[in-house]
């Protein structure tokens, strides 16, 4: 029966495959990147390694299934982001030119430059989530039960909102987040992202 728990150092091989197993706008990114690590290196392996806290996963049968990972305060983890994850991805990538020029290049611009996330649109919602689930435990309840775990986390942290950012194109995600109560924000020239947010309580 799967269940959900703190997120622990050993869970972190587990991430980064459910991250990449979901990173095509919920399909499986295996193979499309010079390195399976890509995708998890921008939107999993930060916050395991710099807020674990704050992260939890789903797990059935001794296997990591599915996480909720993020911040309870977005411009700090910015902060700490620049000072401590940039220097990562420098060791493990090309520094991307600017402007990129490539699909890849343009991903690890968002590694490189953090303060993307400081909206001031989304000031109103300090923190922020991202969630996976494999699709074998997707449409369960379990979605929803870590999403719920993660709000009541950054609420005891102090954070009255949440907001989280996912492409248009996946139709099955939006609808689990209207599900939810999300509402969207709107962000000017946000490109190819939409934001969502909620309240904590």
């Amino acid at each position: 029966m799967a269940t959900i728990r703190p997120y622990r150092p050993a869970d972190r091989a587990a991430v980064y495959d459910v991250c990449t197993r979901t990173a095509d706008a919920g399909g499986d990114a295996r193979g499309q990147w010079s390195t399976d690590d890509l995708m998890p290196d921008l939107f999993a392996g930060p916050y395991v390694d710099l807020e674990p806290e704050r992260a939890f996963v789903l797990e059935d049968g001794g296997r990591v299934v599915g996480y909720v990972i993020g911040t309870a305060d977005t411009p700090a983890f910015v902060r700490t982001w620049r000072e401590r994850w940039v220097p990562v991805l420098s060791q493990r990538y090309p520094v991307p030119p600017d402007p990129p020029c490539t699909a890849e290049e343009r991903m690890l611009t968002l590694g490189h430059r953090p303060e993307r996330m400081l909206l001031p649109e989304l000031a109103p919602f300090p923190a922020h989530l991202h969630i996976d689930l494999l699709p074998s435990h997707q449409r369960a309840g379990h979605g929803r039960a870590l999403v719920d775990t993660f709000r009541a986390a950054v609420a005891a942290a102090g954070a009255p909102a949440l907001h989280l950012g996912m492409v248009p194109t996946n139709r099955a995600a939006r609808a689990f987040y209207d599900r939810l109560g999300f509402t969207e924000i709107a962000v000017p020239d946000a490109g190819e992202v939409t934001y969502l947010g909620i309240t904590t309580r």
